[in-house]
């Protein structure tokens, strides 16, 4: 199943018993579909979003919004699969009007790592840039031209001077990867960290969905 998602693609991995959806971000697409397929459920559609709106939060509640419209009484069952993600609480507002949970946190590096560990690793340095598996792939494209720095390198300090460090939060054993988050920290100044989180709370949310569909 090819799972390489563009940033601006949106997609649909059709289930062999489409009964219930996951509407996903596109940056976790790689991570929700492994773990159905390391479940081996196969009733789990999933409708990716495109994960540019990863940069644009303002977006996410109607772009949501829209699609759960569009298709409504279609499934049995809906999670949305972004945490709030900057929204700033439109998302909630949204899904309580469709009447659908989502992912607990406040952003996907918290799902990835774990809400509590997250907040533990935010504590500890509130002045850090995450880049997760999906982002480390996509840098250049999300934040480099994304931000315009391709263009206007001279901004750079505006977007990063805050910040100290940059931790890669990995899902995957990647060496690839692991370089380009190491290039990346170069580009932006910031100093390198790593930590391996696999899937996080993405695990057991998926799993009480779905076995709640089965129910």
């Amino acid at each position: 199943m090819q799972q390489l998602l563009r940033p601006d693609e949106e997609r649909v991995f059709e289930a062999e018993r489409p009964e219930v959806l996951v509407l996903a971000c596109g940056a976790i697409a790689r991570e929700v579909l492994a773990v159905i397929r390391l479940n081996g459920w196969t009733n789990v559609t999933v409708r990716c979003l495109p994960a540019k709106l990863h940069s644009r939060p303002e977006l996410i509640a109607p772009a949501v919004d829209a699609k759960l419209t569009e298709l409504r009484d279609r499934y049995e069952r809906v999670l949305v699969a972004y945490a709030d993600c900057g929204t700033g609480g439109a998302l909630d507002k949204v899904l309580e009007r469709h009447h659908i949970e989502r992912l607990p946190g406040a952003h996907c590096y918290g799902f990835l790592t774990g809400n509590a560990t997250w907040e533990e690793l935010h504590d500890a340095e509130p002045a850090t840039f995450y880049l997760t598996d999906f982002l480390a792939r996509h840098f250049d494209a999300l934040v480099i031209r994304g931000l315009g720095l391709d263009r206007h390198p001279e901004l750079l300090p505006q977007y990063f001077g805050n910040y100290r460090r940059l931790l890669y939060l990995a899902q995957t054993e990647d060496e690839d990867l692991r370089a380009r988050a190491r290039a990346a920290a170069e580009k932006l100044g910031l100093e390198y960290e790593e930590q391996r989180t696999g899937y996080g709370d993405l695990v057991p949310s998926l799993t009480r969905f779905v076995e709640a569909s089965a129910a």
